[in-house]
């Protein structure tokens, strides 16, 4: 009898393949299962991540301009790095390409790619470039460095500590929205120059085209002298996040709904699409928050972080995974975020004949 890979779901076919897999080597010190592997290569523990992004899946070129792909590309890579309190310093880029795609489409990609690069003073140091049939394909492996035994890992939590997260949540997930609505309104219109309406929306717009890894909270973080007991990107939703860490660091937790913080971009235009706004927050994905638990010593330190907020507290595995409601009542929290095999993705209409924009 076959088992269908949305039965396992991401997290959990990863498990299954990867589990016959010990480490041989002494060098790996961490192999599957965080934000990065950990190869012990010296002075400095060495982090390595890789994301595969794909047309059609992870992405749609009818709304997203290249330039911005290619920076997004690559600051998720930096972003599972910093999660784990490092600092990215190279990337490797490889490419699927389709028969579509001119030389200029290619250079606008990169140049998003370089953008990043420089501002986040990391290298290109290597890839690869193959024909596609299936439209355009992504794949971005980033290496960063940690102080040797210094990382941050999903596995550190301990009841009491504090679960802090940083700036707002859900912003990114009702950008996508805002960008499917205006591109579906576009088609319907039949108006070969249909203009977009994203006036007043400009900041939820960014945060899904051009998010940035949250560098500032880690440098911050060393400068007040505090280290996670557990960290993480918040990339694939709030829910799917907190459960991660809970089942690494055998704990459960709680956090509160009226702390989760929402931008107040994010609030209209969950009114104005009459979505639930605590939803979008915990299970939209994408945002590249960072989420991490700090021991209750600490609760004095965090009040003194900007766009940092205090959310709830880890507690003993058997009272598991819950959020507590406005009115003092209890739900189980699950992992409804992004998950590629066990729910359709709002982008996963046929893009193989649409144009890629430049720009």
């Amino acid at each position: 009898m076959q088992t269908e890979i949305s039965k396992l779901g991401e997290f959990g076919l990863i498990d299954h393949l990867t589990r016959d897999f010990p480490l041989r080597n002494p060098e790996s010190r961490l192999g599957v299962g965080d934000d990065a592997a950990i190869l012990d290569m010296g002075d400095n523990d060495t982090l390595v991540t890789t994301d595969l992004l794909l047309e059609g899946i992870h992405f749609d070129l009818r709304y997203v301009p290249l330039k911005h792909l290619g920076y997004k590309s690559a600051i998720v890579n930096f972003s599972d790095i910093y999660a784990m309190g490092g600092d990215p310093k190279q990337i490797t880029v490889s490419l699927g390409v389709s028969s579509r795609f001119t030389v200029e489409h290619i250079e606008a990609l990169y140049s998003g790619i370089r953008l990043a690069c420089e501002i986040y003073g990391v290298d290109l140091v290597g890839g690869d470039t193959s024909a596609s049939v299936t439209g355009l394909v992504i794949s971005i492996t980033c290496l960063g460095t940690a102080p040797k035994g210094e990382e941050i890992r999903r596995s550190g939590a301990k009841p009491t500590d504090l679960i802090c997260v940083s700036g707002d949540l859900g912003a990114a997930f009702m950008g996508l929205q805002l960008l499917e609505r205006e591109n579906r309104v576009g088609a319907e219109s039949g108006d070969p120059g249909f203009q977009p309406d994203f006036a007043g929306k400009e900041y939820i717009l960014e945060r899904q085209l051009k998010p940035e890894a949250r560098r500032d909270v880690i440098r911050m973080l060393r400068e007040h002298g505090l280290k996670p007991t557990s960290m993480m990107d918040v990339s694939d939703g709030l829910s799917s996040e907190l459960l991660h860490i809970c089942k690494a660091s055998g704990v459960g937790c709680r956090v509160y709904e009226d702390r989760i913080p929402i931008d107040y971009q994010t609030a209209l235009m969950a009114e104005e699409l009459n979505m639930n706004l605590v939803t979008a927050a915990m299970n939209g994905g994408e945002d590249y928050e960072l989420l991490f638990t700090l021991p209750l010593t600490d609760n004095e330190k965090i009040k003194d972080l900007p766009g940092v907020k205090m959310i709830g507290y880890i507690t003993e595995p058997q009272l598991g995974a819950a959020m507590v409601t406005r009115d003092g009542g209890e739900i189980p929290i699950r992992a409804q975020g992004w998950n590629a095999f066990t729910q359709e993705s709002p982008q996963t209409e046929d893009t193989s004949e649409s144009t890629p924009e430049k720009e």
